[in-house]
């Protein structure tokens, strides 16, 4: 359970609004028919992007924004909610736009990207920042794209990204970026005319985090004592200044070894003078504190959950006031709360309307409500709440193709690894499995690997996307996590270190025989898959755990890692605390390569033992398509040539265009189809448990 306090906030209200009531007909009358098929729907419904996603309303009611697709791309589309009337406002074919804001209700403000890849949003050649209003007007390009400047001869780009609206400004923002000099500055930016003024001209030191108050004055900040230093070199100093004028004190200083007692800057607090902090002091998971500046201590716990970090979750605000109103943590599934009492009714009557989903409120100034609905199974809609009228109204559908007839449970469990770890995780049975059945499963690795890329909703990142395909298929499907993924507290995050190759590959593989255990799974029909460090699991699985995997699927790999952390094609090896981090989760030592090289599948590939597909893009840069070619190399001079090789020369780190999409899963299915599917022949797996015979239980 969630804990939540913002001393002096409104009490909890649970109450429904004495005569609230709400009419349903046009509700039921917008709704899709959801009728289930014989035959599953084509791999494009499941790969194709969602009509419409991140969709908001506007402080004062008046509009509607969203991302959908258009020429290839998810570009920005406003719907007039007087006129009903939409446009697009932006119209790329080569970026898609990865987020926005409101800015006010005129402005809106986005970065592009790619939204396709392993390990979810990469900015890649896009990033950028541009405004455009609301009805199409006003276009202007605040900072250029990457690969703009890259074009233009740049050695270092240039950036800025969106902090909050300007208070009592509907043109104005507060920007982040490195506009200057190499470090962060923070901005003011005029929309209408591009001015922008600095604000932080005089740095106290070398400044790695800038905290504006309430107000808009930078008063907070958190110093480095060296460039790109190693977590062991790092010492982290946070001050402090009564006014954007006042000189700065010390509140805090920590180093490599004050773990126990180590808390990191989030924001001020509601009385703009004291902090809110994360922290893990005397707790397993990261909770929100109050800080007394004055006492130099941690104070009241304002909120935190026993297993997952205070990092997944998000406070609410009102759109207008800015004020805290709510609280939502992505647990094992997305939690919501409202602990202002307007909030609060409106979405427990809600809540009625839409029984077994996650509900979410929008506010305006007109007494307009967004009310946004989904579950795992049911994908996201809006409706429009009259607040006076007391009705509500249909408005979008994120998908059209996908309904509660093509979807299946988003099922949650506890990874029980061999040395003790639970990891919370998820799996998925086909919509007519029969208890007792031992299907052929596919267990799917998240890239990463210290990213959590799938959260509890319908298509809710690459993995459940991929799961629900196979699902849909007659497959059963594990999306595990593994140690160093994090947000669920620092034993499991820890407990990556040093082990990639290692010990993560046993949480694979305590994945599959997981579900062995639960007598779902055929042990002896048993694929793995993955992309980016998923697909680095995968590849090494074809050496390491060919006793518990029958095929491989890898994607954007890494064959030889020494070689990846020193190539000047990979995208962040001029960073040294990059290289040192990944050396870190190697377990490498120094200039003692030997711990990366065990774990390399390039050289190893002449114990290669099970059929492997490999996909990549000859643009990627993360993991560049030269990691690709030295695999393929080592497997054909072993005399065990990958059993197929896709490679995209138009794309990069993941696969955007959805035809080259649509091509990459239904060879995916051929290939699992062929080795544990129905064109398999039934086979042995050893040094498996025993197989239960009672159905599978969630945990």
């Amino acid at each position: 359970m969630l804990k939540k306090n913002l001393g002096g906030r409104p009490g909890w209200a649970h109450a429904v609004m004495a005569g609230f009531a709400l009419s349903l007909a046009a509700l039921a009358e917008g709704a899709l028919a959801q009728t289930a098929g014989a035959q599953p729907l084509p791999v494009a419904a499941y790969m194709a992007p969602a009509d419409f996603a991140q969709v908001t309303i506007s402080p004062n009611g008046r509009y509607l924004a969203a991302l959908s697709p258009l020429k290839g791309k998810r570009n920005l589309v406003v719907l007039d909610l007087e006129t009903m009337k939409s446009r697009a406002v932006t119209v790329f074919s080569n970026f898609d736009v990865v987020n926005y804001n409101w800015v006010g209700s005129e402005f809106l403000l986005f970065s592009l990207g790619t939204l396709d890849t392993p390990t979810g949003a990469d900015y890649g050649d896009g990033g950028g920042l541009f405004a455009v209003r609301a009805d199409g007007t006003g276009f202007r390009k605040l900072v250029a794209t990457v690969g703009e400047q890259r074009g233009e001869g740049a050695m270092v780009y240039r950036s800025m990204s969106y902090r909050s609206s300007v208070p009592g400004s509907s043109t104005e923002i507060f920007a982040s970026g490195n506009l200057r000099t190499d470090r962060e500055d923070v901005f003011r930016v005029n929309l209408v005319t591009g001015e922008r003024k600095v604000l932080t001209a005089e740095k106290p030191g070398l400044v790695v985090q800038w905290v504006l108050d309430r107000e808009g004055a930078v008063r907070a900040a958190v110093l480095h004592n060296k460039e790109d230093a190693t977590e062991a070199e790092l010492v982290r100093t946070v001050l402090i200044r009564d006014t954007a004028d006042s000189p700065w004190r010390e509140v805090a200083r920590f180093t490599d070894e004050d773990k126990h007692r180590r808390w990191a800057l989030v924001s001020f607090a509601p009385d703009n003078r004291n902090l809110i902090v994360r922290s893990t002091v005397g707790r397993a998971t990261s909770a929100l504190f109050l800080y007394d500046i004055e006492k130099k201590a941690l104070g009241e716990m304002l909120m935190g959950h026993p297993r997952y970090d205070s990092s997944e979750a998000q406070w609410l605000r009102d759109a207008n006031s800015r004020e805290i109103v709510g609280v939502a943590i992505d647990a094992d599934r997305r939690q919501v709360s409202y602990f202002d009492p307007d909030y609060a009714a409106i979405h427990a009557a809600m809540q009625k309307v839409f029984p077994d989903q996650v509900v979410s409120l929008q506010r305006t100034s007109a007494g307009r409500t967004l009310v946004t609905a989904f579950s795992d199974r049911k994908p996201h809609t809006y409706q429009l709440y009259d607040e006076t009228a007391k009705t509500l109204k249909p408005l979008l559908r994120s998908r059209r193709d996908l309904n509660e007839q093509s979807l299946v449970e988003m099922r949650p469990f506890l990874l029980k690894t061999r040395d003790g770890l639970e990891i919370p995780s998820y799996y998925f049975l086909p919509a007519d499995y029969q208890p007792g059945q031992k299907l052929p499963t596919i267990v799917h690795v998240h890239g990463g690997p210290h990213v959590r890329a799938d959260t509890w909703g319908p298509m809710s990142g690459g993995g459940v996307r991929e799961a629900q395909l196979f699902a849909s298929r007659g497959y059963a499907v594990i999306l595990p996590n593994h140690r160093i993924t994090p947000g669920f507290g620092g034993k499991i995050f820890e407990a990556g270190w040093g082990q990639v190759g290692r010990k993560m590959s046993d949480d694979h593989e305590d994945a599959a025989r997981w579900g062995v255990a639960q007598g779902f799974v055929d042990p002896a029909r048993i694929c793995i898959t993955g992309g980016s460090y998923g697909g680095y699991a995968s590849l090494w699985a074809t050496i390491r755990s060919a006793d518990v995997f029958k095929c491989s699927a890898a994607g954007f790999s890494i064959g030889d890692m020494e070689r990846q952390q020193k190539s000047t094609q990979t995208d962040y090896t001029a960073s040294r605390s990059g290289v040192a981090q990944w050396k870190r989760l190697l377990g490498v030592k120094g200039d003692d390569w030997a711990p990366a090289r065990e774990v390399s599948p390039a050289l190893h590939a002449e114990r290669s033992s099970i059929p492997l597909f490999i996909y990549a893009g000859a643009s990627d840069r993360r993991t560049p398509l030269e990691q690709t070619e030295l695999m393929i190399d080592a497997l054909k001079k072993a005399g065990k040539p990958p059993e197929l090789v896709m490679i995209k020369a138009d794309e990069a780190h993941g696969y955007g265009k959805l035809e080259n999409n649509i091509e990459l899963y239904e060879a995916k299915l051929k290939f699992f189809d062929k080795h544990i599917g129905p064109g398999s022949r039934s086979g042995s797996v050893t040094a498996s448990p025993p197989v239960p015979q009672q159905p599978p239980a969630q945990q």
